[in-house]
């Protein structure tokens, strides 16, 4: 069998035959030559380590999550139709819209005060037969209230010089309204409620 030697540019590998002279020369070069063994050692000792595995590079720490932008609260649409009934029925029992359409500097006071009577009359009517009305607060106007902190803002509207936080001090100018029921009258389905009277002939 031909000898085939390591060719360093090919990097090829030597043959049995070829390893047999070498490891005889490598034994006996190793008790003349210290600097000899000390390669063979080397390498040797780097041969025997074992290859360290790939360190896994820890995930980057997750950046903290944003605060939730503010979002405004989606607006309610309010159907027209129970604003145009309750029109319907001041229109029928104060005739509102007549007085608040009718063009008054062509009346007197007294004459502008006897029809607005009239009114008042029947919008009492109507607030008293469609809805339960109640003051916001029981106080009477003109006390002293103190307003903690955590108030309802939509119960109670500061006004003046409003500086600061609560606890809030002030004089009850006015005790507001609610409406602790509703009881308007149900409309039957061809029932238009954009008309909030009718015309009127007489025959």
């Amino acid at each position: 069998m031909a000898d085939s030697k390591a060719n360093p540019e090919t990097g090829a590998k030597p043959s049995f035959l070829r390893r047999i002279p070498l490891a005889i020369g490598a034994f006996f070069r190793t008790f003349s030559d210290v600097d000899y063994a000390t390669h063979i050692d080397r390498l040797r000792q780097g041969a025997a380590q074992p290859t360290p595995e790939a360190t896994i590079p820890e995930p980057p720490p997750e950046a903290p999550p944003e605060a939730p932008k503010h979002v405004p609260p989606p607006l309610k649409e309010t159907p027209p139709e129970a604003a145009l009934q309750l029109l319907s029925l001041l229109q029928r029992d104060a005739r509102l819209i007549d007085f608040a359409m009718e063009d008054l500097k062509n009346y007197s006071d007294a004459e502008v005060g006897a029809a607005a009577r009239v009114v008042h009359e029947g919008c009492r009517k109507v607030l008293g037969e469609h809805f339960v009305i109640a003051p916001v607060r029981e106080e009477s106007e003109g006390s002293n209230i103190t307003l903690q902190e955590g108030f309802d803002a939509a119960m109670v509207r500061l006004t003046g010089n409003v500086v600061g936080s609560a606890p809030f001090r002030g004089t009850l100018t006015h005790r507001g309204w609610r409406a602790n029921d509703v009881r308007l009258p149900k409309l039957t389905g061809t029932h238009d409620a954009s008309v909030l009277t009718p015309a009127e002939v007489e025959l």
